[in-house]
């Protein structure tokens, strides 16, 4: 019986080391929909505050904030608690902010202004929590992955006090460069990973402990 408890173990240990770490697709996912969603804050490329440009991001948040979850869930059968917690997590809000921005589903539109931006900043807002929380609980990680959380949590602190002010432009525009900038470290980050990965080559991720970039 010991002897099956081992070569279970055994069996078990190898088979969760094939499985690839989820970690490029959190990240790139993560940096997709935040730099989308904060193009469109800070009117660079698309307009700002352009209702018809929303309603067209809808689908992308939507169909990114899927795919984190699932990266997420990767990340929790590969015992990496902190990089679990922030793509579920994270994939939970943009599902569902992907939802109120479509039109099909009319919830914006069934609101005044002012409704619709007092919405938006509690909801920006308890995500900004949870996203303090998160990086207090990532401390531990490499400085990347910090920066990369850090920067997520200035840049949704920003658009939450934007929107609960009353749609303002200042804030929501700087808000929405540093969804930008953050989308730049969650891709640099991404590309660390899958070099470390495919070609044993390390780029500088500021930290030798447990990493999100393994």
């Amino acid at each position: 019986m010991a002897q099956y408890s081992t070569r279970t173990s055994e069996h078990r240990d190898l088979a969760e080391g094939r499985i690839a770490s989820p970690i490029p697709l959190g990240l790139s996912v993560l940096a997709l929909t935040t730099a989308i969603l904060g193009s469109w804050y800070a009117g660079f490329i698309l307009p700002f505050g352009n209702q018809g440009a929303l309603r067209a991001i809808g689908p992308i948040i939507l169909v990114g904030g899927i795919v984190q979850i699932l990266a997420g869930m990767w990340e929790f059968r590969k015992g990496n608690m902190e990089a679990a917690t922030l793509f579920t997590s994270y994939g939970g809000f943009l599902t569902a902010l992907g939802v109120i921005f479509m039109p099909g589903f009319g919830i914006l539109t069934s609101m005044s202004a002012g409704v619709q931006h007092l919405l938006l900043g509690l909801f920006y807002l308890c995500w900004t929590i949870l996203l303090a929380v998160t990086f207090i609980g990532s401390l531990r990680m490499n400085m990347i992955y910090l920066a990369a959380v850090g920067l997520l949590f200035l840049a949704y602190l920003c658009l939450t006090i934007g929107h609960l002010t009353g749609f303002n432009r200042v804030w929501l525009g700087i808000g929405g460069w540093l969804a930008i900038i953050c989308a730049l470290v969650a891709w640099y980050a991404t590309i660390a990973s899958m070099l470390r990965t495919a070609a044993g080559i390390t780029l500088p991720t500021g930290g030798r402990g447990p990493v999100a970039t393994e």
